[in-house]
């Protein structure tokens, strides 16, 4: 199984010369497992990803965690989805209140995008979803709701031999009532637990996360913490804060991981990191 990162970036885009290493834009990861393709948030990375796409996949499969700007910003710009040859499923939280399809065309509407859904080529195939499992081509997917404001979902995907774990917005602290020594009741782990490579957010640091509780986010110190919890053996750090730049980042890793004894990998996410696993 084959994970590559198109866009780490949290809530905005960030591009310039201060985060020129890890990239400035927004979330989006593509899986690729034999003919198995897909492809885990549509942030503003997915352009970029549409427009090297090998041309021979006719069938897409994108699973939204949540519908927060920042994780769908793109999707007007994926160019598949103006291929009448190309079908594209969309998949995403379900909700008690409105279907995924009537969120959805709130971007696909004026005065946010100017094309309409009724306007492209092939209508998305759209599914919701809650905690469920599912099959897709050679990989089978758990999805499972997480500690973030409003419907959001993490997912674990595995090829039967490797697991990556998946979940770019979410508040450990909020979570549990007694992270992290409670892992059964904690936010996310059984999405997380033992996998091989787990994208975890980490936007803050310990100082700023005490100012933004409630946000629907973590610190980096938080992050490493569910990963030893979830005894997994790559951790990288993702959702980073747009404010911060490269150097800050490796600054407020170098400050967690101080004094930390891990047995497992962390790093910081980067766009264009390629990971087999």
């Amino acid at each position: 199984m084959k994970v590559k990162v198109w866009g780490c970036r949290g809530s905005l885009p960030a591009p310039g010369p201060e985060t020129v290493v890890y990239g400035g834009n927004t979330s989006c990861v593509q899986v690729t497992q034999g003919e198995t393709f897909l492809i885990l948030d549509a942030g503003s990375g997915i352009q970029r990803l549409g427009k090297y796409l090998n041309p021979k996949v006719k069938e897409i499969h994108i699973l939204l965690t949540h519908l927060h700007i920042d994780h769908m910003m793109g999707l007007g710009f994926f160019q598949p989805l103006y291929n009448p040859d190309v079908t594209v499923h969309i998949w995403g939280p379900s909700s008690g209140k409105e279907s995924l399809l009537k969120r959805l065309r709130r971007y696909f509407s004026p005065p946010l995008f100017p094309v309409m859904f009724s306007e492209l080529p092939n209508h998305p195939v759209i599914h919701e979803l809650g905690c469920d499992d599912f099959v897709l081509g050679e990989l089978k997917i758990h999805s499972e709701y997480v500690c973030h404001p409003g419907p959001t979902l993490g997912y674990r995907v595995t090829d039967g031999k490797a697991v990556f774990a998946y979940i770019p917005d979410h508040e450990l602290s909020l979570g549990s009532s007694n992270f992290p020594n409670d892992p059964e009741w904690t936010s996310g782990f059984e999405v997380a637990k033992f996998a091989d490579l787990l994208l975890h957010d980490g936007s803050y640091n310990a100082k700023e996360y005490s100012t933004k509780i409630g946000w629907g986010h973590s610190s980096v110190r938080d992050a490493v913490a569910f990963g030893k919890m979830c005894k997994v053996k790559k951790l990288g750090i993702f959702h980073h804060e747009p404010m911060h730049s490269d150097h800050q980042l490796e600054q407020i890793l170098s400050t967690s991981l101080r004094n930390q004894h891990l047995n497992f990998d962390v790093a910081l996410c980067g766009e264009g990191d390629e990971f087999e696993i």
